[in-house]
């Protein structure tokens, strides 16, 4: 058999299949062993989903200056 070569999902497809697999779980009718698997790829989603979460961050906290140039937004100490 040829292995597949990796899809990757967007942030919201992985969210939703990660909510799927939860739902499943939740529901108690899974045997032991698909259970093990599903939440093994929850946990995995959940990765990924926390993994774009934070570059997303990352890219959202840096602002360009007057001069064209990113700089690291910070957040004052009032806040």
């Amino acid at each position: 058999m040829a292995k597949e070569k990796a899809v990757e999902k967007t942030f919201e497809e992985s969210l939703i299949e990660l909510e799927e697999i939860v739902q499943r779980l939740e529901r108690g009718d899974v045997p032991l062993e698909e259970a093990l698997t599903a939440f093994q790829e929850g946990m995995v989603l959940s990765k990924q989903c926390q993994d774009t979460l934070e570059k997303a961050e990352k890219t959202l906290t840096k602002v360009m200056t007057e001069n064209n140039e990113e700089a690291i937004f910070e957040e004052s100490e009032g806040n």
